[in-house]
């Protein structure tokens, strides 16, 4: 007769995330012992984080944190848009971008292996592994210190979060809130590269001369022709590119710099942005090519 009832494999089920047929036969292989079936799951779920390591993760979410005048962005990756949604997901994403804040760290390694209690987050990620049943990878994050602005979209597919100088009064203002959060969205919305035209580098614009010189004499025109086009061609590059020099999407008849410029008068306090960051969810990363359909067959099996 068994050590244990249904009762206390629904309680491992709970406490570990694991399926009930796994946890009875932890609990069958414990002899009812439940830390010792516990430790079998995790010694398991270790083992087959192993294998998960290699999966492609190219969904989960973007997010933002912040505590007073710092902030981190960050991006964490699953496999599936089923676990981005999974509220312990989101929570481990936070608790991500918390240590950013209150740790510094320099980079993804350094992040791992800070620790929260006495367990780094390394070890938390692996849990969590354990515990979700996909791989999951911190894939990059940044952290600032000032007056900044952040916002997210759509549950976490985009984030930015925005640096701003000005005084403490006017960050404080609804109007200064607005305002950032005008900035956000248009960074999200426009994906510029750079804040200002003097921040691109030279070669970048010279790639970018030569290629539409090229474009322009390909169509038969004029070397003197060509060049006024290029020169055309360039400051609508510019447009493309440059947060500053872009149309602001709420009023396309005056530039983001302009929008800067009116609100810092209204305020009657100098305001610049110094930097931004934009994150967008996957962006650059192989995606799985399974459809849904061999997804559940997979579950299935």
């Amino acid at each position: 007769m068994a050590d244990f009832t249904a009762k206390d494999v629904q309680a491992l089920r709970e406490a570990t995330g694991i399926g009930m047929m796994e946890c009875k036969k932890a609990l069958t292989e414990a002899g009812g012992d439940f830390d010792a079936a516990v430790t079998i799951l995790r010694e398991r779920g270790l083992a087959s984080h192993e294998k998960k390591a290699g999966r492609i993760t190219s969904e989960g979410i973007v997010s933002i944190y912040t505590e007073g005048d710092i902030g981190a962005i960050i991006e964490v990756n699953s496999e599936t848009d089923f676990v981005a949604k999974n509220e312990d997901f989101r929570a481990f994403v936070t608790l991500c971008a918390k240590t950013v804040v209150e740790n510094d760290p320099k980079d993804v390694e350094a992040l791992l292996a800070c620790e929260i209690d006495g367990v780094t987050l390394d070890e938390i990620l692996k849990e969590k592994v354990f515990t979700i049943g996909e791989n999951l990878k911190i894939r990059r994050f940044e952290r600032f210190e000032g007056i900044m602005v952040p916002y997210i979209h759509g549950g976490g597919t985009h984030a930015v979060l925005v640096k701003f100088e000005s005084s403490a009064e006017a960050a404080d203002s609804d109007e200064f809130i607005l305002f950032g959060k005008d900035i956000a969205m248009q960074i999200a919305a426009a994906n510029p590269t750079y804040l200002t035209r003097e921040d691109m580098p030279s070669e970048a614009i010279e790639q970018e001369r030569a290629i539409l010189m090229s474009q322009a004499l390909n169509e038969g025109k004029p070397q003197n022709i060509a060049e006024k086009m290029v020169e055309g061609r360039i400051n609508k590059y510019y447009k493309d590119v440059v947060l500053l020099e872009q149309p602001f999407v709420k009023d396309d008849k005056m530039t983001v710099a302009q929008y800067v410029a009116s609100v810092a008068k209204a305020l009657g306090e100098d305001i610049k942005i110094v930097s931004f960051t934009r994150y967008e969810k996957g962006e650059g990363l192989e995606k799985r090519s399974d459809n849904f359909a061999e997804e559940v067959a997979n579950m299935q099996k």
